[in-house]
């Protein structure tokens, strides 16, 4: 397992797997059709031949699949191992640290920055950071301003597995929420987000109405 780690990251970090190295094989698989392996083995060298010789590369293709081989072998042999002798301990130390602290906290950072945009464009209206004193004593992470009042905004990157404890972020955020009301006007929104199939998304979506119609709420007042 450990060897096909280390020739698969290999392959992939040089690019010996690339259609300019071996072509386009999902495409000529595909075009072949093949009932055994041998019939996929024989119709693809004989497009590889035809690559080759489009790049003025003489070797046959057995030959060629070979020279890859051997790239690879270099590559691990003289390219990784010479790094991997270059790694500390104190670089393991430096790199653990680095992904649970500011990796972790740097993503958490870009989800949040991620649904302020989506925000902003769904609602129409600029969306302000809050003040640090807001964030202290509201739990307040931006707003939105209405003439003279205030709508206020709280972003909570989330996972599924946290997804049953919603009520409990806003059970405990109620109080200093409704201070913000009784201070500025507007209400409070929470904004659930969490990654679905790759993209951070708003969990509560139906917020983003809500949120218009506090909008339209303050600007009759």
């Amino acid at each position: 397992m450990a060897k096909e780690w280390i020739l698969n990251m290999a392959t992939n970090r040089w690019g010996l797997n690339k259609k300019d190295s071996v072509g386009p094989v999902s495409l000529w698989i595909r075009e072949c059709d093949p009932k055994t392996i041998r019939d996929w083995e024989s119709f693809y060298y004989k497009k590889l031949a035809g690559m080759l010789k489009q790049k003025g590369i003489n070797l046959s293709p057995q030959e060629y699949i070979q020279d890859l081989g051997r790239k690879l072998y270099t590559k691990i042999t003289e390219v990784i191992q010479a790094e991997i002798e270059e790694v500390t301990e104190e670089d393991c130390l430096q790199y653990i640290y680095n992904l649970v602290i500011n990796r972790t906290f740097d993503g958490y950072q870009t989800e949040i920055k991620t649904i302020y945009g989506k925000l902003q464009r769904d609602l129409g209206v600029k969306i302000e950071p809050a003040p640090d004193e807001w964030d202290r004593v509201y739990n307040v992470d931006f707003y939105i301003q209405v003439g003279s009042k205030y709508i206020g905004l709280q972003i909570k990157p989330t996972t599924y597995e946290q997804t049953p404890e919603i009520y409990r972020w806003k059970e405990w955020l109620s109080k200093t929420h409704d201070n913000f009301e009784k201070d500025k006007a507007g209400k409070v929104f929470i904004v659930f987000s969490i990654k679905r199939e790759g993209k951070k998304v708003i969990y509560n979506p139906e917020v983003v109405d809500e949120i218009k119609k506090e909008i339209e709420r303050l600007r009759k007042e």
